[in-house]
């Protein structure tokens, strides 16, 4: 174990034993022994004391869910960001950890106090004319409360709770390190762990600083700012930390908590096609979007005359496509919709950052064909965008080539309020509402307008290259006629080849010389035929000792030789 990894190990030796205690008692002490997570602590799982819990009736993924219940705020964390992460965990897995809520229990007001004390020295009385101690939620990593600013607008608190940082710190160390051992220990676990922790930890650092949930708010608000049927509440900046978040407070129906009663079918409808629309254009054109929009994300805001339109909260997970994304997007649904396989499948090579070459599998090619054949409409008149990117993830992992984590939380987002809608309105057609966004976006892309202004933006590119060419190509023609130009290839692949040849090389000089000396020992021996040649019989069985010695010398040396190949090839 490296240094740096020992040295956490100790600082937390407490945690990882809770963390094999909860383990244990939900049945997974098969996971501890195989992994060999007890030899972090230098003791068997045995010894931890964990009593098992009666799991029976509850399957693998499930009892994970209450492992990650147990252990508290940032494993409940890593499995909603994995519940996204269809590509790194099987599908029952992630929806068992769509389950996870982050509940907390009520802290009471006298901590909350404490944090705004540090968090606005001196200012509390500058900025609140009120705050309501009873919390109206309570999460595993912060509080909610309402309050009054001074100039009389009545917000809501995002508190921040004490010492969630030092936790979520102290927990990321010992996932790091556990990251560390698997990967060091297990080579085929089908993805690198390290690489996933190191994800989580960046979103988790945006999860405890509130200024990235307050900025993502502020994009999507502004936005939004001309659409009168979607709202996204207003930061308050001088009431904003990193620990508090000042929001304007939506007076609505959340559609958690939505009945018969308090919204009318009009209104459910207004609200979800409202909310539709409103992620698609996230999706499709601004390139921000809110990547967890469930019911208890959503209001219902209902107007004056009587409409109902969508306020979205929450902003804290959102995703982000480049503008390079967006663009293979449209193009992507451009190819499948004009049945053009040989575009998708480059679409493909630029989501998963491969060659071409690396797309030449014939399997791979017929599964991207049926999977376009199954899409083929000539138009935009039964486009169904979720069903696609779905199908192109399933694919692209049967094929083991990377989906990108950004259009997979896509995937989750459009699932999700596909599913508000079933919820809500049962009679709502995401498909058939999304087809005109989706259209308008691809005609946008590839209409004339949108040609001209790429043209453009790269006009100063293709000038500045024009410029320099004549410059380029004087500086090739004084090389070559001064013979200094020059072609290095570079290969890559023939070094086991090399060293293969030479292993062989080898060998047959060893066998030369063992046959050398045994055919030598022999004839010395039967030349020793009377009594003044006995030297030459003592010489010829020096002669075989020494052949046999070089013998097993060389057959250890052979076998230490295909060992270590082996272990690169599994190393590879």
């Amino acid at each position: 174990m490296p240094v740096a990894a020992a040295a956490r190990t100790i600082r937390h030796v407490k945690r990882y034993s809770e963390i094999l205690d909860v383990l244990v008692r939900h049945g997974f002490d098969d996971v501890v022994s195989n992994f060999g997570l007890d030899r972090l602590l230098q003791r068997g799982y045995g010894l931890v004391g964990a009593k098992r819990e009666p799991t029976e009736l509850m399957s693998r993924p499930a009892r994970m869910r209450r492992v990650m219940e147990d252990l508290g705020p940032t494993f409940m964390k890593l499995g909603q960001m994995l519940s996204c992460r269809k590509d790194l965990v099987p599908d029952e897995w992630s929806k068992e950890f769509e389950k996870l809520q982050a509940e907390g229990p009520k802290l009471p007001f006298e901590a909350i106090r404490e944090v705004l004390h540090a968090e606005f020295v001196g200012r509390e009385q500058e900025l609140f004319a009120s705050i309501e101690e009873e919390p109206i939620a309570a999460a595993s990593m912060a509080q909610v409360h309402r309050a009054v600013l001074t100039d009389g607008k009545p917000v809501v608190l995002k508190i921040l709770r004490p010492g969630t940082e030092q936790r979520t710190q102290a927990d990321l160390e010992i996932l790091s390190t556990l990251a560390e051992f698997v990967e060091n220990h297990f080579a085929n676990v089908g993805f690198h762990p390290t690489d996933v922790v190191r994800e989580f930890a960046r979103e988790l650092k945006r999860e405890v600083d509130f200024t990235y949930e307050a900025r993502s708010t502020d994009t999507l608000r502004r936005a939004f700012a001309d659409d009168p049927n979607v709202r996204f509440p207003e930061v308050y900046w001088k009431a904003t930390t990193r620990r508090v978040l000042a929001l304007e407070e939506f007076t609505g129906v959340l559609l958690s908590r939505m009945t018969e009663e308090n919204l009318t079918p009009e209104q459910r409808r207004d609200v979800v096609s409202h909310g539709a629309d409103a992620v698609a254009k996230q999706c499709l054109e601004i390139g921000v979007f809110h990547a967890d929009p469930h019911p208890g994300n959503l209001f219902a805001l209902v107007q004056p005359d009587g409409r109902a339109i969508a306020g979205f909260i929450d902003c804290g997970m959102t995703g982000r496509l480049e503008r390079r994304t967006m663009d293979e997007l449209a193009q992507l649904v451009k190819g499948v919709a004009e049945a053009d396989v040989d575009r998708v499948i480059e679409i493909c090579g630029a989501f998963a950052n491969v060659p071409p070459t690396t797309l030449s599998n014939p399997a791979f090619r017929a599964d991207m064909a049926d999977m376009v054949r199954s899409f083929e409409v000539r138009s935009f008149e039964q486009f169904d965008l979720p069903g696609l990117l779905n199908s192109l993830f399933e694919t692209m992992r049967a094929h083991r080539l990377r989906f990108p984590a950004e259009l997979i939380m896509l995937i989750k987002a459009l699932t999700t309020i596909e599913a508000v809608g079933r919820s809500v309105d049962p009679t709502f057609d995401l498909i058939a509402h999304l087809r005109p966004s989706i259209e308008r976006v691809v005609r946008q892309r590839y209409g004339w307008k949108a040609i001209r202004g790429r043209l453009l933006r790269n006009l100063g590119e293709y000038a500045a290259l024009i410029e320099d060419l004549p410059s380029e190509i004087k500086l090739l023609i004084a090389a070559a006629r001064q013979n200094n130009f020059a072609i290095n290839l570079q290969h890559k692949g023939l070094s086991t080849l090399t060293q293969t040849i030479e292993h062989a090389s080898r060998n047959i000089g060893f066998a030369m010389m063992v046959t050398g000396l045994t055919v030598a020992s022999s004839i010395l021996v039967h030349a020793s035929g009377s009594p003044e040649r006995a030297g030459l019989q003592s010489l010829g069985i020096i002669g075989f000792i020494a052949a046999g010695v070089l013998a097993i010398v060389y057959l250890i040396a052979n076998r230490r030789w295909i060992s270590s190949q082996r272990n690169d090839e599994n190393g590879r």
